[in-house]
């Protein structure tokens, strides 16, 4: 369950790719995520089995209760949010409905939801309909391409791998989001932190949620 700034990449495109077919990562964002506790920041862990050099897509579910746990440790925490009540209802269903045991396909529908809730009609696509067979930044060049596009948007830790000089000599423009100065809002901690699930912003804020993201703001 992504926090907003994924969110707000995700609204600022035509198209956004799920890119989940390159090695999966032990200890990264891929399968966990922190909510607020009145303690302050915990992690919400999805439990993964894995094998070294296996790919993202390829890993499944190590806890077949993992969702109704997950869903437990939401209401123990977030019951008290102002709009709790209010926008519960499709991560409930998530939670209480059919156990998911691939963990691609947990984070589709959950980013899915989350999307429907904010209002984003970004169409959604996945990296394995694209070649595989080249280097990082040309793969990715080659996604571009594919789709007509004419500017690529990144995450900011992008800058450190990708070859910006192959998209310019294609004509297409790289940007990359700019994280600062989300604006800050009540939370159920004293110490307020932006790097946590979107839901915290959905149950806290409410209607006013769009306001916290900036795609939603320009």
């Amino acid at each position: 369950m992504p926090w907003k700034g994924y969110f707000d990449i995700i609204n600022s495109v035509d198209e956004f790719v799920i890119y989940d077919d390159v090695q999966f990562t032990k200890n990264d964002w891929r399968n966990r995520n922190q909510i607020m506790t009145p303690q302050g920041k915990s992690w919400l862990t999805v439990p993964v089995k894995h094998q070294t050099g296996q790919l993202i897509y390829e890993v499944e579910v190590s806890d077949p209760e993992w969702q109704s746990k997950h869903w437990e440790r939401l209401k123990q925490n977030y019951s008290k949010a102002p709009f709790f009540k209010d926008f519960r209802e499709p991560f409930e269903s998530f939670y209480r409905g059919e156990k998911i045991h691939n963990l691609s396909l947990a984070n589709l529908k959950l980013i899915s939801a989350v999307n429907i809730t904010l209002g984003i009609s970004t169409n959604i696509s996945d990296s394995r309909q694209y070649r595989r067979d080249l280097a990082p930044s040309e793969r990715l060049l080659t996604i571009l391409k594919s789709l007509g596009g004419t500017e690529y948007l990144s995450g900011p830790a992008a800058k450190s791998y990708l070859d910006e000089s192959i998209f310019i000599e294609e004509g297409i423009k790289v940007s990359f989001m700019n994280y600062e100065n989300y604006p800050t809002y009540s939370q159920l901690s004293q110490e307020f932190a932006h790097d946590v699930t979107i839901l915290d912003v959905l149950f806290n804020c409410g209607p006013e949620a769009r306001a916290q993201l900036k795609s939603f703001t320009l």
